[in-house]
């Protein structure tokens, strides 16, 4: 027997924004493993009636190891299913590795991210030409999960990019403070996303010397995205080369008309 393991990407929240290929293999599996502090249970309601159900919000890596143990003795599918993308801040390597001791083949879905979900839910475009074409995913620094020493807000900062800010929520004074001290100008948009996608979800715009006092207001400490960047003002001024009738490429020929990126106001 080996059986398999699939880490499953539940996307955001809502039910309908998990991949076609990880709603088949939830409905496919034998064991189905799912937090409800983070996971809604509209994504596991297509679970088989006779498969095992099992509410992982209070277990640890070593609760679940016997669950990858048994369905590698008995050749059993398991959806191991968790919240947004499983590679962001999925705390699957771990679970890899145990799965590796095992002998349990893995393999991974991914899913839609909160950032991704609250800049379509906000209607902004992350990378914009002339502005920002870069997207920095980090939390900040000085949590209970240590950071690599490079890696600070206060550095990423620096780069003027687009940056998603994950884990930050509760310490939210602090991630202004970095934001700002690392080259952002006060006026800079923000995006403030609270359970993106769920019934009670709350979307926010305001800038960053605002964000702070704006998360404090909403109650905001915990399941938020912030979004900050240039590239987030609700209008821009520019234009990518792909669309423009003056730019070749394999598929359309150009007409000649100068490359134009950013419009007059």
């Amino acid at each position: 027997m080996s059986g398999e393991v699939v880490f499953v990407g539940a996307g955001p929240g809502a039910s309908d924004l998990i991949t076609l290929r990880g709603a088949r293999v939830i409905a496919e599996a034998d064991i189905v493993i799912w937090a409800s502090s983070l996971v809604d249970a509209g994504i596991v309601a297509g679970a088989r009636a006779d498969a095992l159900v099992v509410d992982s919000a209070t277990a640890s890596l070593e609760d679940i190891t016997p669950l990858y143990q048994r369905a590698h003795d008995e050749g059993l599918l398991v959806a191991r299913v968790h919240t947004g993308d499983p590679s962001i801040y999925g705390a699957t390597a771990e679970q890899r590795r145990i799965c590796e001791a095992i002998g349990i083949p893995h393999r991974t879905i991914p899913g839609v991210s909160a950032f991704s979900a609250a800049a379509a839910r906000m209607d902004a475009e992350i990378t914009v030409p002339e502005v920002s074409q870069s997207l920095i995913l980090t939390r900040l620094e000085g949590g209970r999960t240590p950071m690599p020493p490079r890696e600070t807000v206060r550095g990423f900062a620096a780069h003027g990019a687009t940056m998603a800010l994950y884990l930050s929520a509760a310490r939210n004074k602090a991630l202004q403070d970095e934001l700002l001290a690392g080259g952002y100008a006060a006026e800079t948009p923000c995006i403030v996303g609270y359970r993106v996608s769920w019934p009670d979800e709350l979307m926010l715009r305001c800038r960053l010397d605002e964000l702070s006092a704006t998360m404090k207001e909403h109650k905001l400490w915990k399941h938020t995205v912030v979004l900050v960047g240039p590239a987030l003002a609700e209008q821009s001024t520019t234009r990518s080369h792909l669309y423009h009738p003056g730019f070749r490429h394999e598929y359309r020929a150009s007409d000649g008309s100068p490359l134009v990126t950013r419009s007059s106001e």
